[in-house]
This record gives structure tokens, sequence and C-alpha cells, in this order.
């Protein structure tokens, strides 16, 4: 579904990212692992082209992402091509992004409506079959700032859903919360896992990303250093940089 080959991104003189390549088959969940501006944010940015990249290339289901040919020059693409891009893979961010002028189900049922022009209707029934099954339900007519910060993930969630995307990216959905709220985002996630959304997680939340993943890619320095199944990754990594990375998390975790 997404193939991502020699990806280069650089903020001036910082290269962020220095050359990834990897797939992501449909239906597969992969965990994003790595030390605090390593790149995976920057990465998965790119995936959805919230954040341009500088070379190589993404491929969303065989299509370019972000960029076009023209006249054998590569040329940004089109707004209504970057829209239906966003609208295909989903995003979840640490800090939810939800509108705070806009009620939870206003929140989910914006994109529907502006984007995909669904009727109000459809959209609001559609929206409210979400929040149910996020547990929500009882919050629709609420505003974020009124919420717990695993409440507005959750709801975060739940809009992004609301695109009927086929693909989801979470970018460390965890951090900002209470340790004692991070459980209810981590199940809703379960549940997509389950229902076969194809997902890229970047998490510092070891346990859940060893349990969920059917692959980890390890990134250190804006390369993949290492990639295999959890237990691989965790039981047998062959590269040092991997081993003393999870060695520093489970440290810090007990």
């Amino acid at each position: 579904m997404i193939t991502i080959r020699d990806l280069r991104k650089s903020f001036g003189d910082n290269h962020v990212l220095r050359g990834i390549s990897f797939d992501v088959g449909r239906g597969e969940i992969i965990g994003i692992i790595g030390p605090s501006g390593s790149g995976k944010s920057t990465m998965l940015r790119c995936i959805n082209f919230i954040e341009e990249y500088d070379g190589g290339e993404i491929r969303f289901e065989g299509k370019l992402v972000g960029y076009r040919e023209a006249g054998g020059e590569r040329v940004k693409d089109t707004s209504a091509n970057l829209a239906k891009l966003r609208a295909d893979i989903g995003m979840v961010f640490q800090n939810y992004n939800l509108f705070p002028h806009m009620t939870v189900l206003e929140n989910l049922m914006e994109g529907p409506t502006i984007v995909k022009r669904i009727p109000a209707d459809t959209a609001r029934a559609e929206a409210m079959t979400l929040l149910e099954r996020v547990g929500l339900s009882d919050k629709a007519d609420a505003y974020p700032r009124t919420l717990s910060g695993g409440q507005q993930q959750r709801a975060a969630i739940a809009r992004a859903l609301a695109m009927k995307p086929k693909a989801m990216l979470f970018d460390e959905p965890t951090s900002s919360l209470d340790p004692e709220l991070v459980g209810e985002v981590l199940d809703v996630m379960r549940t997509l896992a389950r229902d076969g959304m194809t997902m890229l997680i970047a998490t510092h939340e070891m346990a859940f990303i060893r349990e969920i993943s059917r692959r980890i890619v390890f990134i250190d320095g804006g390369l993949v250093v290492e990639a295999g199944t959890p237990e691989d990754i965790f039981h047998k990594p062959k590269q040092p940089r991997t081993a003393d990375f999870l060695r520093r998390v489970s440290a810090v975790s007990h």
C-alpha cells in the first residue's frame, strides 16, 4: 500500500531524513521506534504530505505522493489531489489538533461535509456511530477544552476515521497524556487493528507496540537502522544501536 524509497528531508543544514526505505502492506501494522529527534514524526508527516520531502519518493497505492511528473520534472501536486490523499491517509497527532471553537460532533463532520461533500445528515449519523465506537457518544455536543486528554485523543482518532481513510498514521498519540489515560487510547487502537486498518505507529509505548505490530522499524539519525518482527527486534536485535536503545528505554520504564 505504501512504498518509501530513499526518503530525504532537511531543514536548512539539519538533515532529518537521510534515505529511509521500507514498504507497508495493506492491513499491516508497523511500529516506528527510535529516540526523540530521530526523524519519526517528520517521516510520518511526509507520508501524507503535511511536510514536503526533498528527495526520494513515497508511493501510496502505486501513486506518487505529493508530486506529479510534468515535462520531465517533478512538481507539487494539485490542492484537490493533496486533499484526496489526506482523506485516504488519516493522521493522529501528539496534541490532538481538534478545532477548539467546534463541538466534538462538529469536529468529526467538518472533513466529510467540506472535503467529501457528504450531506450533513449523513455525516452527522456516521459521526455519532464513530463517537459510540470510541466511547464518546455522550460528548458529541461538548467542546474540546472540557474533555480530558484521553477523551480529546479518542475524539481526534474518530475525526480521522470520519474520512474513511485507507491507512492511519499515529505520531506519538499518547505522549501528551497522563499515564492513567493512555490505556483508553491504546484500546481504541487495538480495535482498529482487529478491524484490519493499515497503521504506522510512532510511539514510546514499547509493550503496546510489541503486542500490536506485525513489524518494527527502528529509526535513528534519519536512517532505518533495523527492521524486523517484534520478536527479532526486542529479543534478537542484530544492530548494537538497536540493543542499546532498547536497553535504555527498558531502564527508564522500570
